[in-house]
């Protein structure tokens, strides 16, 4: 080989080698930037909004938990598969969002159940995390949503967004989370789709990234 020829080699090389060095120090470096975690859940879905909330989610770097009704989740399971594949996890809130604790054990026990199965046959998985609906809850619901293998998720702020609140308003909502806490909002306000990347930019300059909910603690954490 010429020196010529060993000389563009070693250059090749060396180029390389920054290349490497370059990535390798950009993963901690995107890691560190997550100072804590936080839940974000939106109920209710899937509905004629979700395909525009995933894309905005994914576009701004976000991911949350999607506690699906089951009746729209046996209705819309293209919409169930959707949300997994944008990277969300789906949740169950109950088959018709009924007040659960006006009703019989076999009753809450078909609201539960039912969800279990219509999101596990939309390709959603079998969901770990429930929310009874309107955050109403006793020890009959809480026992039975256990004794199918759920943990009750309710929430630590509440955005509002299903009472009118603004988009400003969810804004500031979301500013009050702190690491492992939950917001509580909705699928379908347009005020929530509106909100979103004013959300992830709040959350990035507090160094908090959006993460999975522990069926363990109930806490948001690093998504595994």
């Amino acid at each position: 080989m010429t020196p010529k020829g060993v000389l563009g080699l070693l250059t090749m090389a060396a180029a390389l080698t920054a290349t490497a060095a370059t990535t390798s120090s950009a993963a901690p470096a995107h890691a560190a930037a997550c100072t804590g975690y936080v839940g974000l859940t939106f109920d209710d879905g899937p509905s004629g909004t979700t395909a525009r909330l995933l894309d905005a989610l994914r576009q701004n770097g976000l991911r949350a938990t999607m506690f699906n009704q089951g009746q729209y989740a046996a209705a819309n399971p293209s919409l169930v598969r959707a949300q997994v594949a944008a990277g969300m996890w789906v949740a169950n809130h109950s088959y018709t969002h009924p007040h659960l604790t006006r009703l019989s054990q076999a009753q809450i026990d078909s609201e539960i159940s039912r969800t279990q199965q219509a999101i596990k046959n939309a390709g959603g998985g079998t969901p770990k995390l429930f929310r009874p609906p309107y955050g109403e809850t006793n020890a009959t619901v809480k026992a039975i949503a256990a004794r199918h293998g759920l943990t009750e998720i309710i929430w630590h702020v509440d955005s509002q967004d299903w009472n009118g609140a603004s988009t400003d308003a969810i804004v500031r909502s979301t500013a009050r989370l702190t690491d492992g806490q939950v917001i509580l909002m909705h699928d379908g306000p347009a005020n929530t789709l509106a909100a979103i990347p004013r959300i992830a930019q709040g959350l990035a300059s507090r160094g908090l990234c959006t993460g999975m909910i522990s069926p363990q603690s109930g806490r948001a954490v690093a998504p595994a």
